[in-house]
């Protein structure tokens, strides 16, 4: 099969590769169409998974299954899915509360082992997630971004009313703001400096759009009767906003950290300040078990508009393009990758 194998940061090889063998508990999946995304770029850049190269990346994936294992039930030839890309032991203290990815033994489809920038993977039957029927396959690669969404909002404990403010207007925050938004919150504030993305966010219903976070204070105050929103969440991964976002909750608010930073990156908060206020901070980064069939569920009844993340497509022999593209032109939001 061809593959896309990055052999080296920021140096794809188009390969010739055996297809994967499909066991008797595995699920083979012919791919489709795969999504490349932030973490992409960061194993793109060598700040992660870089001792794992060669590697065949690509964790948003969708396709048909092509061949099912002999144990395997409850598939058919031909069916839409995708699959939960965090693969723990299935046993363990962690695995039993579906926090798989603080299983010791946790691998990541595309991350850690060969993934979906390929015309076939291979995934165990029980991380396959099935489309709904009607899903256009390009829809099904957008249901692992979004059972990431679907889990920060769930550690949220968001309440109906409360107000949210997304820092960053990238794939990633307007998803965050479309789901804060479907959840009853109110208002709802996008911090965005990029004009393309600023105004997306208008549209998808972000009540309030501010382009620069030195600004962001007197708005959040002026529309928050002074207190500060009940909830921020930082979809950059930049220590200076995740300072920044602290400074912009309520006492007793709480702070979503969500985007990931470089390994030496940390930051600052005011310990005594934190304390008396009573706020929070509670970390979320993917999505796995029922985020993801509940993310599908979303898509499936159209909760969520992922359109403007499926404009731009390239060939899988374009990886290299497409990656240097992203990585620079700041007009796209998000890139597929046409496999099959």
């Amino acid at each position: 099969m061809k593959a896309a194998v990055l052999v080296a940061p920021m140096q794809f090889d188009i390969r010739d590769v055996p297809i994967p063998e499909c066991g008797a508990f595995d699920v083979l999946i012919k791919v489709e169409r795969c999504g490349i995304c932030g973490t992409d770029l960061h194993i793109y850049h060598g700040n992660y998974s870089r001792d794992r190269l060669p590697l065949i990346p690509g964790h948003e994936f969708s396709g048909t299954i092509a061949a099912i294992g002999d144990a395997v039930q409850g598939f058919t030839h031909g069916q839409r899915v995708t699959a939960d890309i965090n693969l723990g032991c299935r046993s363990c203290f962690y695995c039993r509360k579906n926090e798989i990815l603080n299983c010791p033994q946790r691998v990541q489809l595309g991350i850690h082992v060969d993934g979906g920038m390929a015309e076939y993977v291979r995934v165990p039957a029980h991380a396959v997630v099935p489309l709904p029927p009607d899903m256009p396959v390009e829809q099904g690669t957008m249901v692992e971004p979004l059972s990431c969404i679907v889990r920060a909002f769930r550690k949220s404990h968001l309440r109906l009313g409360e107000s949210v403010l997304v820092i960053g207007g990238g794939p990633i925050g307007q998803l965050h703001l479309q789901l804060a938004l479907r959840a009853g919150a109110a208002p709802v504030i996008l911090v965005e400096p990029n004009p393309q993305r600023a105004a997306l966010g208008k549209e998808l219903g972000a009540d309030h759009v501010v382009s620069d976070i030195a600004r962001a204070d007197d708005l959040v105050r002026a529309v928050t009767n002074g207190r500060g929103v009940d909830i921020a969440i930082e979809s950059v991964g930049s220590p200076q906003l995740y300072e920044q976002a602290f400074t912009l909750i309520r006492p007793g608010g709480r702070v979503i950290a969500f985007g990931l930073a470089k390994p030496e990156h940390t930051f600052r908060i005011a310990a005594l300040d934190f304390v008396l206020r009573e706020q929070g901070i509670q970390a979320s980064v993917a999505g796995m078990g029922d985020d993801m069939h509940e993310a599908a569920t979303l898509l499936g009844y159209r909760r969520v508009d992922v359109a403007p993340f499926l404009t731009t497509i390239y060939r899988l022999d374009d990886v290299q393009d497409a990656f240097a593209r992203l990585a620079e032109d700041r007009s796209v939001l998000k890139i597929q990758l046409q496999v099959a």
